[in-house]
Order: C-alpha cells, then structure tokens, then sequence
C-alpha cells in the first residue's frame, strides 16, 4: 500500500469540504487533544441535553487523515449520546488497530479511513477527534 491509498479522493474531499465549526461560548464539555507523532491537534466543545448531543464546536489544526474523522463526526454528532460516542471511539480504535470492521449506520463514511491501519504513524491523527469527543463527554459529566 502506498500513500497514494491512504489519501484517496474520497478522503480529499471530505476533508477539503469540511466546514468549520465554531467554538462553543458555553459548553457542557471542551477537551482538546493533540499528537505527539505529527503535532495535529483537536479542540472541541459540546452542549448535551437529555442524553444527547445538542451542539458541537471544533477547532481543528490537523493533516487530511485529521480533517477527514473531524468533519465525519462534526456531521453526525448532534443527537449522538455519550455511550454511542464511547462505541464510536473504541470501533475506530479496534478498525485501525486490531483489524476491526468499520462503523456503520450514520458514522459509514469513516470507512474511508481504514487503509490508515497500514500506517500506525498516522492513527495517532485520524484518532484525535474521538479521544477529544470522550474527553469531552468525560469534562461534562456523562
């Protein structure tokens, strides 16, 4: 595998449409994560109301395998609940670190980002939005 198939063109355009996500002025939760590999970093905010997301903020200084699992989840996550967020994570962990299946359902766009299984350099990256999505979770209490 080379890098021409981790970068697909699919991984380009979700990255390259990503939109931004302003900051939260009063979030339930803001955790912010960054990798030691690449230096990409996540910042995010959530509001949570009744078990579920309601609202979500992001800054995102990252490289295209970041930009593209930030702007999958940025997408989705309103009306995400905590534990479903927590599933996310551990299923993007297990598809990039132990062969795992990708997620389904309203996350199957992350499948584009399985080919980074071949490059443990760049899971680091591809993994930030989901720790800080749980960080942040973890920060608000649920």
């Amino acid at each position: 595998m080379n890098f021409s198939d981790l970068y697909s063109q699919k991984i380009l355009e979700i990255a390259g449409a990503a939109r931004q996500m302003p900051r939260l002025e009063s979030p339930d939760g803001t955790a912010r994560k960054v990798s030691r590999i690449c230096g990409s970093a996540i910042e995010v905010d959530l509001v949570l109301d009744d078990g579920k997301v309601t609202a979500y903020g992001a800054d995102v200084s990252a490289c295209a395998l970041g930009q593209t699992s930030a702007a999958i989840v940025a997408s989705h996550i309103i009306g995400a609940t905590p534990e479903e967020l927590r599933t996310l994570r551990e299923t993007m962990t297990a598809m990039l670190k132990a062969d795992g299946p990708p997620p389904t359902g309203r996350w199957d766009d992350l499948k584009y980002l399985e080919p980074v299984r071949g490059y443990p350099a760049r899971q680091a990256s591809t993994l930030l939005v989901f720790e800080a999505v749980v960080g942040a979770l973890e920060q608000a209490g649920a």
